[in-house]
């Protein structure tokens, strides 16, 4: 069944590390219509409390349905593992995806049974985490590292920096030595620096980046609700930060540009304002 009528998709993550999967969704799905929001004015996610990240993503979704979306992606694994079962019951019509840790498929696929997990703490301290380890990790080694401040990096386009370079090499070597085959992204941010941990970890080693696995569960919730569509969907972003540096981070990350409107919070809601 085709829509008559373009039902978009709202993705939001607290920066621009959900661009990952609008990147992903938009290669699989390229007539789908995209909401992105980057909540620049509270990023990073990751060292913020479970309650605070709940908040922001209540807010959030709110003005994403307001503004028509029909199913909602959580691009963020902090903002998943606090508030997705929430949002659930505070929006029980609305369809959501959101990021859960591939700890399952490196589990399955490791031969050295040692898997590395990069994420952030918010992920790490979530019941979301701790489930998906209990479930399907018991027989394997789990290591862990939140990689301080290369989300930051990332969100100032320091990519290739020095200081990136030194965060995920701290990160990645200790785990390198105790035999780990497998790393797992658990921040949506981090498959933007994937060039910069496969040369630290050489060609064995497989990385995870979950945002395909992400844009194909998007992709059945729209089938299954009948929302397909012709054409080439419009795309646009949102940020409660600067509009300016998120176009910029825009044709850095994806090679185009979509259009940017910014929006603030006035009492744990967002609404579009009027000032750049």
């Amino acid at each position: 069944m085709k829509s008559t009528r373009p039902i978009p998709v709202g993705i939001f993550d607290s920066g621009v590390g959900g661009l990952s999967v609008l990147r992903a969704i938009r290669e699989l799905m390229p007539a789908q219509s995209i909401l992105y929001l980057a909540d620049q004015a509270h990023v990073p996610y990751g060292p913020r409390t479970l309650e605070e990240v709940r908040g922001f993503a209540e807010g959030i979704t709110r003005f994403l349905l307001d503004q028509g979306a029909g199913i909602i992606v959580v691009a963020c694994n902090a903002a998943s593992a606090a508030a997705l079962h929430y949002l659930r019951k505070i929006f029980p019509q609305v369809p959501f995806v959101g990021m859960e840790p591939a700890v399952k498929p490196a589990a399955e696929q490791t031969r050295s049974g040692v898997v590395g997990v990069l994420a952030t703490p918010a992920t790490f301290q979530g019941a979301l985490y701790a489930s998906v380890v209990e479930r399907f990790a018991k027989n394997v080694i789990i290591l862990q590292n939140d990689c301080p401040g290369l989300v930051s990096e990332i969100e100032a386009g320091r990519m290739e920096g020095s200081k990136t370079y030194h965060i995920l090499s701290t990160a990645l070597k200790p785990m390198l030595a105790k035999g780990i085959d497998t790393v797992v992204l658990g921040c949506t941010h981090y498959p933007f620096v994937i060039p910069i941990i496969e040369e630290i970890v050489g060609p064995e080693v497989r990385v995870i980046d979950p945002a395909p696995a992400i844009a194909r569960q998007t992709q059945r919730l729209l089938q299954n609700n009948g929302w397909n569509v012709e054409g080439r969907g419009e795309i646009r972003c949102f940020t409660s930060g600067s509009a300016q540096i998120l176009t910029d981070l825009e044709q850095k990350l994806l090679g185009y540009t979509c259009p940017v409107e910014k929006v603030e919070w006035v009492s744990g809601l967002l609404q579009p304002t009027t000032h750049p």
